[in-house]
């Protein structure tokens, strides 16, 4: 009896020590994780390698820590098996390669169980996907997306607090050449998926900028979202939503599923896809705020009866067809008229003419640019080989340049 008691203190205590963290401890947690996540040992963790295998088991590691109990097939993985391309401009398959997802799960005894996503995977040393033009180097991906398994883990960890639902953490590979992984494991569920009550997914959410713009997509998923996203913003965000519950990261394979799904995203930058997104450039601070976000959406939502499923309007059904592009990164979160550029391409048309990062485009030809389906629909007119008139905003004066499209 008396052992029994010192083992029920002890578990007590671990559990306290555990789970009543800091917000000191859970940036330092996060940057531990971070760091070994994106460093030059795992390689880039590519899907179908030794280095995705570390990743998995690290992530397996930190849940056991938690406490999760295991809702792969084997333990906490679920292997699938992908074919994918080697080049992406090329139609040749590649081999057939297997990939892992790491699977935990926290069994409350509740009839709703709430999703939390992340993908692991990223590009190797960038032989698919690599926006980088230099000699072969590691993509580690600390952005893209070590920091979303980071949050996953830690969310892992302090969700124990808030019983009123089951909680499942997936951490997907296969991502990066096409949701492999969340599509897998939506059609091959560990749990009973219809009792799903939501998804949320990271992906890319260590570049919060000053402004605090944070975008959310997905959220007509449900009508429950932009009142329970609203309302939980104690943090000063600056919310970007949108509304399709289709979308280029893994909340889309549970969307497909009929479950209300959102994305986080804390924008596009420069180093996206290339060697140099690295943790010195991660904003820890921001990943915090986030973090306490979802948490206070989590708790919120316990006092919506119905979290109903809507099916949206999907953009990619509608997005046009393009052959040429300027060569430049748009930025994802900036919600005024034209699409103004994030960043520019070594080589491409946009740095031979002259054209700037944070410059604004606002007209093609005759094609006006008001967004980014109107920066789409105006590609769409164009081939190689063609000229055209790009009209800018550049620091509130409007220039005109002449470019042909290589």
């Amino acid at each position: 009896m008396k052992k029994t008691f010192i083992s029920t203190l002890l578990f007590i205590f671990l559990s306290l020590s555990l789970f009543g963290q800091t917000k000191e401890e859970i940036i330092n947690n996060m940057i531990n994780e971070v760091t070994y996540l994106a460093s030059d040992k795992l390689e880039g963790r590519a899907t179908g390698t030794k280095s995705e295998k570390l990743a998995a088991k690290y992530i397996s590691e930190k849940f056991k820590k938690y406490n999760l109990q295991s809702k792969g097939e084997d333990g906490f993985l679920q292997y699938f098996d992908a074919k994918i391309k080697e080049n992406p401009h090329t139609q040749r398959i590649k081999k057939k390669i297997t990939g892992m997802n790491v699977v935990g799960y926290i069994d409350n005894k509740q009839e709703e169980t709430i999703i939390i996503g992340a993908h692991y995977d990223h590009l190797g040393y960038g032989s698919f996907g690599s926006l980088y033009d230099g000699d072969k180097q590691v993509h580690n991906g600390a952005d893209d997306n070590a920091s979303g398994v980071s949050l996953l883990i830690n969310l892992a960890s302090s969700l124990q607090e808030i019983k009123d639902y089951n909680y499942l953490f997936i951490a997907f590979s296969g991502e990066e050449h096409g949701l492999f992984g969340s599509s897998y494991y939506a059609k091959n569920p560990t749990i009973d998926i219809k009792k799903v009550r939501f998804m949320i997914n990271f992906d890319m959410v260590g570049r919060l900028n000053k402004e605090r713009t944070l975008a959310v997509n997905g959220i007509g998923t449900s009508s429950k979202w932009k009142y329970l996203l609203d309302n939980s913003n104690k943090y000063n965000f600056k919310l970007k939503t949108s509304e399709s519950g289709i979308g280029p990261s893994d909340h889309t394979s549970f969307y497909l599923q009929d479950i209300p799904s959102i994305h986080f995203f804390t924008g596009q930058h420069e180093d996206y896809h290339k060697p140099t997104d690295d943790i010195e450039k991660i904003n820890f601070d921001g990943m915090y705020l986030i973090y306490e976000y979802v948490k206070e959406i989590i708790t919120r939502s316990t006092k919506i009866d119905d979290f109903d499923f809507q099916e949206t309007k999907s953009d990619s059904t509608v997005t046009p067809k393009f052959t040429v592009t300027l060569g430049v990164m748009p930025d994802y979160l900036f919600d005024g008229i034209g699409m103004r550029i994030d960043g520019i391409s070594k080589g491409k048309t946009a740095e031979k003419y002259g054209i700037k990062k944070g410059d604004i485009v606002l007209q093609i030809n005759k094609y006006e640019v008001a967004d980014m389906m109107g920066y789409m629909k105006a590609l769409s007119k164009f081939k190689k080989g063609d000229s055209a008139v790009i009209k800018l905003n550049r620091k509130e004066k409007i220039i005109k340049i002449d470019i042909i499209f290589q």
